[in-house]
């Protein structure tokens, strides 16, 4: 029996004011109508979901705050941030009730643009770098990993609150690396 087989991609990216995801769905169009489709997303602290009307396949959507009901003033002037956390993602063609798929995405944007940042400003050259240098790759090696292992408990593991937890605790290291005037 010829079926859809629902499937989503949300990229990692560093544009902190677009969420990307990604139709990677396989429709089965000879046999079977693609009718009823929605796309909810439940950002990070909400208790509704956002609907989102699309068309499959819709191939890239690149969601802004506006689009997630984040921002409600000046959209399409003003981008405004699209935090980090959890978000879960839930897509569906008819029989609604049958055919979806659901997600559980963390984002962690300005958390890697921080570790960008705190890179930038380290004082590497071409060659052995001195120990103080050293020490503190070695210390957002790990913060990296951490973040890397949040993704993994949210996104693969299906335990969103121990990834959050890495995910906080992954950050607070890496304000704490990053702290010029810390008390």
């Amino acid at each position: 029996m010829a079926k859809h087989i629902l499937s989503l991609e949300v990229p990692d990216t560093l544009n902190e004011c677009i969420m990307c995801i990604m139709d990677t769905s396989i429709y089965a169009e000879d046999c079977l109508q693609i009718e009823c489709p929605y796309l909810d997303i439940l950002p990070p602290g909400f208790t509704c979901a956002v609907r989102l009307d699309v068309v499959p396949p819709f191939c890239k959507l690149n969601l802004t705050a506006c689009d997630l009901e984040l921002q409600s003033q000046d959209c399409g002037i003003v981008f405004n941030t699209i935090p980090d956390g959890v978000y879960v993602i839930k897509y569906s063609v008819a029989p609604n009730e049958y055919v979806y798929v659901e997600y559980n995405h963390l984002r962690i944007t300005m958390a890697m643009k921080k570790l960008n940042d705190a890179l930038c400003a380290l004082d590497i050259a071409n060659c052995d770098p001195l120990p103080e240098v050293k020490e503190k790759l070695q210390e957002l090696r790990l913060i990296e990993m951490l973040l890397k292992a949040a993704k993994a408990k949210v996104e693969f593991c299906h335990t969103p609150g121990q990834g959050m937890d890495l995910y906080e605790y992954a950050v607070k290291r890496l304000d704490k690396l990053t702290c010029t005037l810390c008390i």
